[in-house]
């Protein structure tokens, strides 16, 4: 390597490290425009001769607008009320009457007021950081989203070009890059399709169940079992097992047993069926692969880790996996 190769290298690293500082504060919109467009462009492909390559980005944005966008609004607003009133103590559950039967068949008091509310506290500061930061994420969010719709919009327009350019930049026979490339979005596809889709509707069939037997804060509930479902071995059973041991407390066997029996029969079916259906037969990827994905994603992005960590452990994996066939290097 000569003295202009090494410089110019340099000068590469030294850009590469601050554009990731320049962004680092949109790091997960970021991220998140690119799955989602990355999502919706076998579509963007079909609209293309029906609308051109203007009109057909704007037709997907907006019809994802009304159709995720406009949903997930509602959810997070109604979420973000169940929070708040969480950490006030404000519930809809009979917690007197938990305590009661808790004291009666143990002998042991409880306070459950005190830990929902330090439930709620625990969340809302994972998820605001403090009161006060309300206004500051408020307007962060608010700049991200429009991020992402002007992300969204190149992404689909001109997504042909940029992986055109990474596959001409890329410095491994063009033959490798092709192989690597159909791996990342086989790999992709299989993380996207059949974790973040499952864990939705798994979430979703379990919020119904309980929505059902009159389980308070429905939606709040859901939203939880949906993140919940992303974590393998862990998933929504976190939420409507004990959702059924407090229909029992308050003497509703009932609703007990038939949450009971639709969470086995249904919910936790769903992940032993839908995955096989949904993900691509040559996709696997270990469980704990996924577990770690989430929890460092979460940890190191913000809520759109929840999404993207599992999916550059997959890049990883397919990365891996070609440099493993291609090059012997023994």
């Amino acid at each position: 390597m000569n003295r202009s190769q090494t410089f110019l290298l340099i000068c590469i690293a030294l850009s590469a490290i601050a554009s990731l500082y320049v962004i680092s504060p949109f790091l997960e919109y970021v991220l998140g425009a690119v799955i989602l467009a990355y999502i919706l462009y076998p579509l963007h492909q079909r609209l293309v001769p029906y609308l051109g390559v203007i009109l057909s980005p704007i037709a997907l944005i907006g019809a994802s607008s009304v159709a995720v966008f406009l949903p997930v609004l509602y959810i997070s607003t109604v979420f973000y009320q169940d929070v708040i009133e969480l950490t006030q103590g404000e519930t809809a559950l009979d917690i007197t009457e938990v305590e009661a039967a808790i004291l009666d068949s143990t002998g042991y008091e409880v306070d459950l007021e005190i830990q929902l509310t330090t439930l709620g506290e625990s969340v809302f500061d994972v998820l605001f950081g403090s009161v006060s930061n309300i206004v500051t994420v408020g307007l962060q969010m608010s700049l991200g989203f429009a991020l992402v719709l002007f992300l969204v919009y190149y992404t689909l327009k001109d997504g042909d070009r940029f992986v055109e350019w990474i596959h001409d930049v890329t410095p491994l026979p063009d033959p490798v890059t092709d192989r690597l490339f159909a791996k990342i979005d086989q790999m992709v596809r299989g993380v996207v399709i059949g974790h973040i889709a499952v864990a939705i509707i798994q979430g979703i069939v379990a919020g119904i169940g309980m929505w059902v037997v009159g389980i308070p804060n429905v939606v709040f509930w859901t939203f939880v079992m949906i993140i919940l479902a992303l974590l393998p071995l862990i998933g929504a059973f976190l939420i409507w097992g004990p959702a059924a041991v407090y229909l029992f407390l308050i003497g509703d066997a009932v609703g007990a047993t038939a949450l009971a029996i639709y969470g086995v029969a249904i919910v936790s079916m769903i992940d032993n069926y839908a995955r096989p259906i949904l993900i691509d037969q040559q996709v696997r990827l270990n469980p704990a692969i996924i577990l770690v994905g989430v929890f460092g994603g979460v940890y190191t992005i913000g809520f759109t880790g929840l999404f993207v960590g599992p999916v550059i452990l997959g890049v990883l994996a397919a990365t891996l996996t070609t440099f493993n066939d291609e090059f012997d290097l023994l």
